[in-house]
């Protein structure tokens, strides 16, 4: 029998699904004959494919990021040949990121791929009580109004004024 996370670990259990999510998507990218592609990669080509070349600041807003985050996928997508960092004309002190031609060869191969995955979502969507995405959206949502550490504050709170845990 598998063994699952438990329930009440939540990080643990959100790390989980996404291990299997993007540990499978990886698979399909090895069979693709793309080893050194990463699922991470794939918001931030979105980004530039729509946008052209961006910051790393510009990438890290437009794909939901933080900073750090958008320059490591952009450091790991140059490493594998997928980006390539110049500066900026207008602004020598900033970096732009830019899809390589190799990228952009295998924008068929990688756009087939996003669809796929799509596609695959929506099924497993069927599959659950709450669109994955969906339910995904309104917990972030939530956090940004009242931080998760505020809410773990007030109840440790409740739990030393009434003399115990709940």
């Amino acid at each position: 029998m598998k063994r699952h996370p438990d329930s009440e670990a939540l990080g643990t259990l959100l790390r989980h699904v996404l291990e299997l999510l993007d540990g499978d998507v990886a698979k399909v990218y090895q069979e693709q004959g793309l080893p050194e592609y990463r699922p991470r990669f794939s918001p931030i080509i979105r980004a530039l494919v729509a946008e052209g070349p961006m910051s790393i600041r510009d990438l890290a807003e437009a794909v939901g990021v933080t900073h750090s985050a958008a320059s490591q996928t952009a450091t790991q997508m140059a490493r594998a040949g997928f980006a390539s960092h110049s500066t900026d004309p207008g602004d020598n002190r900033r970096r732009l990121i830019t899809l390589t031609p190799k990228a952009q060869a295998l924008l068929p191969t990688i756009t087939a791929e996003w669809d796929a995955t799509s596609d695959a979502m929506a099924e497993l969507d069927a599959e659950v009580s709450m669109p994955l995405a969906g339910l995904l959206t309104e917990v972030a949502e939530a956090v940004h109004r009242r931080p998760f550490q505020e809410r773990i504050s007030a109840a440790y709170e409740r739990q030393a004024t009434s003399g115990g845990s709940s």
